[in-house]
């Protein structure tokens, strides 16, 4: 084949540092390819992102923290993993750095791009609408287009100046059941007139090492309310299952351990317990009753506090615009409090199918299906230096 024939690959460097993002990622480079089969990616994520073909320079797990005092922990890794894309900026010049969340970190990988001459795609943006808005100018700065997944956030950042599109949550293209009910059923060992509550801990070591505990604690108490009560456990990729195994174990009570298959957990239990994040609006979109729990480090809580201005955590009560399901912080995050708000949610008809009426008004606040192949198009008219929209 002579040099003229030979297929010009045009490089993107993409960064996901979260679970989340490895999915939002992959969803967001499969649709890229589809429409441009030359583009070839490498960068930071996880299996998600690995089985779409991007080269992965570090995974996720590795780099996933909560908190300010978390950070301490991987500082000398996260450093290195900068290091080394600042490093391919500069040397290998790729079309386009796209960022998922994440800020801390891409907020400074933007900045690189940008003295490299290097264009940067925001997809889904940090929460700057509940603290440190100050990030805007730095946003405005280093971030040539940002999308955003929440309805509010197109209105808060040109409210302040800044354009952004909102191309709707990607989830809705994601979040759905792959068996029936009663397949599902079958396939977990559950029984369909006995109570089934999910434990979702996150999908963070720390997080999960932090309050499955709390859940499986809690779990007890809701047995002892209902006796027939079954539990399950939709293992999140990033966490090892041998962890989880040795937590479980150290309690008297019985979980079904699935690994994958959230949507089909969640989806058939009652009422879930669910770490604040993702999940969370995972959790809202199937449209399960749920319970939020938050717990961080003493230092990082307090500073928190003052720092952050919302009345809510959870993403479905933001949302929402009201406290549409319980949410437990810090202090609160404990098996009593949780077994309390879980016993009711499960024995109160009417607020049930309250909340799972909520939980489907905000499905529809969330725009069409479809995000990521507009997110694409997005990142790739920038690419091309075109105007969209």
């Amino acid at each position: 084949m002579i040099a003229s024939e030979m297929k010009r690959f045009r490089s993107v460097l993409i960064v996901a540092g979260e679970a989340s993002g490895d999915l939002h990622g992959a969803n967001l480079v499969r649709e890229m390819k589809a429409l441009d089969s030359s583009l070839s990616f490498s960068g930071v994520g996880g299996s998600k992102l690995e089985a779409e073909g991007v080269r992965l320079l570090a995974r996720s797990s590795e780099m996933a923290v909560v908190g300010i005092t978390e950070v301490f922990t991987k500082i000398r890794f996260i450093l290195g993993v900068f290091l080394r894309l600042r490093k391919m900026l500069r040397k290998e010049k790729p079309e386009l750095l796209i960022l998922i969340d994440y800020p801390d970190f891409n907020l400074r990988l933007a900045a690189a791009a940008k003295a490299a001459g290097v264009r940067v795609f925001y997809y889904v943006s940090p929460q700057v609408w509940a603290w440190r808005k100050g990030r805007i100018r730095q946003i405005r700065r280093v971030v040539d287009r940002m999308a955003v997944i929440l309805p509010f956030e197109k209105a808060f950042y040109e409210g302040r100046g800044y354009a952004v599109h909102f191309v709707g949550h990607p989830l809705l293209d994601v979040v759905k059941r792959t068996r029936s009910r009663e397949t599902a059923l079958t396939d977990f060992g559950l029984h369909d007139k006995r109570p089934i509550v999910a434990l979702l801990p996150g999908s963070r070591e720390k997080e999960v090492k932090g309050l499955l505990p709390v859940m499986l604690g809690a779990a007890i108490h809701v047995k002892e309310e209902y006796a027939e009560a079954q539990f399950i456990l939709p293992l999140a990729d990033t966490v090892d299952p041998q962890m989880v195994d040795r937590i479980i174990r150290a309690y008297p009570v019985s979980v079904t351990v699935v690994t994958g298959m959230i949507y089909d957990a969640v989806g058939l239990a009652d009422m879930a317990m669910v770490a604040s994040g993702t999940a969370t609006m995972e959790t809202a979109l199937l449209e399960t009753p749920m319970v939020i729990v938050y717990r961080i480090s003493s230092f990082t809580a307090a500073v928190g506090r003052r720092l952050i201005r919302l009345e809510h955590i959870g993403l479905p009560n933001i949302i929402a615009g009201r406290t549409l399901v319980p949410e437990l912080i810090q202090e609160d995050t404990n098996a009593s409090r949780l077994a309390d708000e879980a016993i009711k949610i499960l024995s109160d008809r009417k607020r049930y199918d309250e909340i799972r009426k909520g939980l489907a008004e905000i499905r529809k606040k969330l725009g069409e299906t479809g995000a990521s192949r507009r997110a694409a198009r997005l990142a790739l008219n920038l690419m091309n230096q075109a105007n969209v929209f």
